[in-house]
């Protein structure tokens, strides 16, 4: 009995390594299975959304353009393109952003979910963040957050500062947020400054 009892805590001391194969095998496998168990829930949850966003009317070019503030943190607008995906009745907007020496730039790009394209091409963002993932090497790092109440993907360039912000807003706007010469908290008050409460 003894033996047994000393082959299984030997075991148990392999699984909890962290550097241990086998462990990381059983994490990897439980992380895929908990990513699988997330985008089935995601695509029941979409069926509906995306029915009622297929019906809506998607913002104008105009609309979308008064909405786009001329400042954002001190960095003055210095260019914008409304309804580059037209030509697919996808509505959307991009403008960037940056400081007197232009040392610094935040660019945003804005996807509407609405009407029958919007809704499809948003839907792959929404089953995008369903995943739980998180990587880091010397380089910089990607990963999933709740920020909030709202999943986002965030990832870090450390070698040059730049960063780069995908979320959702309320099920129906993609926004695709980079930050030149900025770390993730400046580029998360930069969108914060947009109102995007106030896109629909």
């Amino acid at each position: 009995m003894k033996k047994y009892v000393l082959a299984f805590s030997i075991f148990a001391a392999l699984l909890s390594c962290k550097d241990n194969p086998v462990s990381e095998k059983i994490k990897e496998t439980k992380d895929a299975v908990s990513n699988t168990t997330n985008a089935v829930k995601e695509m029941t949850n979409m069926q509906d959304d995306m029915q009622e966003l297929r019906e809506l009317t998607p913002l104008t070019n105009e609309e979308l353009k008064s909405w786009m503030p001329d400042d954002v943190n001190g960095m003055n607008r210095i260019s914008y393109k409304a309804g580059k995906a037209g030509m697919m009745n996808i509505s959307s907007i991009e403008a960037t952003y940056a400081n007197e020496d232009k040392s610094k730039k935040f660019s945003i790009n804005v996807i509407d979910g609405a009407g029958q394209m919007g809704a499809a091409a948003t839907a792959a963002m929404r089953m995008m963040l369903t995943q739980d993932f998180e990587e880091e090497d010397e380089n910089g790092s990607r990963r999933t957050v709740k920020k909030d109440g709202k999943k986002a993907i965030e990832e870090y360039k450390s070698r040059n500062n730049n960063s780069k912000i995908q979320v959702m807003e309320g099920n129906r706007f993609y926004l695709e947020a980079k930050g030149t010469n900025m770390d993730l908290d400046e580029t998360w008050d930069a969108i914060d400054e947009l109102d995007l409460e106030d896109l629909g």
